[in-house]
């Protein structure tokens, strides 16, 4: 698609309006598609980035960049990685990882990243070098994995 636009911002840096569609659509994803009632408001936004893509007026896809010794003590991380129903199948997701990986190796100085991934998302994120460094746990009862790519 032409008309999408790439958005990399920090929490103090959203407008209003930004940070409501950010909000809308992870609720949107997590809590009602997933069926997942959970605290999304966890206070990692205030000290993350937020990266994301529009198409006209929608958000398409969204991650939260988190600076290391936040989620995980030795790595930056990835989480809150969504796309909406709407474009899905589109490539937003593959784009909007290969965008989050850059933003942490250009911000960050960092390769390592350390995510929490859905169980059924792991060939996914093994597609992008990423791979699983624990057992499987229950996040949310949602099975999940950690992964790290170096």
């Amino acid at each position: 698609m032409d008309n999408v636009i790439w958005n990399y911002k920090e929490f103090n840096d959203l407008t209003l309006q930004e940070l409501y569609k950010i909000i809308q659509l992870r609720n949107q994803v997590f809590v009602v598609e997933q069926n997942c009632v959970y605290q999304d408001c966890d206070n990692k936004d205030f000290v993350s980035g937020h990266l994301w893509a529009t198409v006209e007026d929608d958000i398409v896809a969204y991650s939260r960049i988190v600076p290391k010794g936040i989620s995980y003590k030795e790595e930056p991380s990835i989480g809150r990685v969504i796309s909406n129903n709407k474009y899905r199948g589109q490539g937003f997701g593959k784009q909007l990882l290969l965008n989050s990986i850059q933003v942490i190796e250009n911000n960050f100085q960092s390769t390592g990243i350390r995510i929490s991934a859905q169980l059924y998302l792991k060939s996914f994120y093994e597609s992008f070098g990423f791979q699983q460094v624990s057992e499987e746990y229950l996040e949310d009862d949602i099975p999940h994995i950690e992964m790290l790519k170096k």
